[in-house]
């Protein structure tokens, strides 16, 4: 595997950092701007939105220019945010940087995704777009709890400067590694989106827009949910947080895995799991151990729900499986927002810290109702014994690849 994949992988592991960071060093936060927890969730929320709205637009603008000079512009607007993130004086600015970091989240998966797959042999696609993803997985082991430790022992000001520098490093590694391809060949909008004609893309974005997000109405709060209600100390966050980012790193390989064999399998079994495990979190949060175990089997499932999801997308969006790649990721953080301000409400109206996770719950199973309803049209629409093809990258996104 070339070096150019460690650049992407680590610029992943930036921006999945100062994705989830946030939720280890909230109370913190909260505190020192005096604003309530589910304002403070705004972070959260806004963050997501901002992957919503920057990761189409960014990624159809990003075809005027080569896909290095972009990467190059993403990783630099990430630094920004996080910059401004750290030295905020009042609650607005902050929220501001966050909004600015993540303008960069989508389009660098989404762009990033092409390149990795063009700087392999045909038969290696699959692994190179795997690699740069560990990136934002092992951030979740890694980044996310080293960040919340240094915020609770240093400042969370700290972490966020610390997010920064680690921009700096991916900036630097894409300008250093990333061959430069010359600019990739002009699409039309009218082409980029004349995959969103089919209906099966939608119902495949609204599956991860609650499919996944049902993870985040629980695990945007977890720092409350486990010292308030499991008893832990604020301290041991730390390790939970490392619990929870082994299991999405674990359910993101068997995920992957399974996808490949039988993709709509694999997404009823992980939508249908999640949402029971997700109604059980409401019981085992108020016991350390369970909740802790459940915190783990969260992460594990909900992260198995992603390579199915994103394979579909690309599966029914074969006339353009870069912005609609870059969109699915938009859908994720749309879910993510949805749910981060539908646990927010619940908390504020009195429903208790566990609230959120019940929440979570009907969100997942609204997403496997959804899953069934488009297994289902796609059964109908194609010929007996022909299914979705199984590649873990399908043609299109080859085809992507070489322009």
């Amino acid at each position: 595997m070339p070096l150019a994949l460690l650049a992407l992988a680590i610029g992943a592991f930036g921006i999945g950092t100062t994705e989830f960071v946030i939720m280890g060093v909230l109370p913190q936060v909260a505190g020192d701007f005096g604003v309530s927890i589910p304002t403070a969730g705004w972070l959260v929320s806004g963050y997501a939105l901002g992957v919503v709205l920057g990761a189409p637009v960014l990624t159809v603008l990003g075809t005027r220019v080569s896909r290095k000079k972009m990467l190059m512009f993403l990783m630099g607007v990430f630094v920004v945010g996080n910059v401004l993130s750290a030295l905020a004086p009042v609650f607005a600015v902050m929220l501001l940087g966050r909004v600015i970091a993540s303008l960069a989240h989508g389009a660098f998966f989404g762009i990033g995704s092409v390149v990795a797959a063009g700087l392999v042999a045909p038969e290696k696609k699959a692994s190179a777009i795997s690699l740069m993803f560990t990136g934002l997985t092992v951030a979740n082991i890694v980044g996310v709890p080293l960040g919340t430790y240094v915020g609770q022992a240093a400042g969370w000001r700290v972490t966020f400067a610390g997010v920064a520098a680690l921009g700096v490093v991916g900036l630097l590694g894409v300008a250093r590694l990333v061959p430069e391809t010359g600019r990739p060949e002009t699409h039309t909008l009218r082409t980029e989106f004349v995959a969103f004609r089919n209906v099966q893309v939608w119902l495949a974005m609204a599956m991860t827009v609650l499919g996944f997000g049902s993870v985040f109405a629980a695990i945007t709060y977890i720092t409350p949910m486990m010292t308030e209600v499991a008893g832990y100390s604020s301290g041991a966050v730390t390790w939970l947080l490392v619990l929870f980012g082994g299991g999405m790193f674990l359910g993101n390989l068997v995920g992957g895995r399974f996808a490949d064999r039988a993709l709509m399998p694999m997404l009823f079994t992980a939508l249908g799991a999640l949402s029971l495990a997700l109604l059980l979190f409401t019981v085992t949060a108020h016991d350390k151990v369970p909740a802790a175990l459940t915190l783990a089997l969260i992460g594990a499932l909900g992260f198995a729900t992603v390579p199915p999801l994103q394979k579909w997308v690309l599966d029914q969006a074969a006339a353009a499986p870069t912005l609609a790649s870059a969109a699915n990721i938009g859908a994720f953080n749309l879910g993510n927002a949805l749910a981060a301000w539908l646990g927010g409400v619940a908390i504020a109206g009195g429903l208790g810290y566990t609230s959120p996770n019940w929440i979570g719950a009907l969100l997942a199973g609204s997403a496997l109702l959804l899953s069934v309803l488009a297994a289902f049209l796609d059964r109908r629409r194609r010929p007996a014994g022909r299914v979705v093809a199984s590649s873990a990258v399908p043609e299109s996104v080859s085809a992507a690849a070489r322009h």
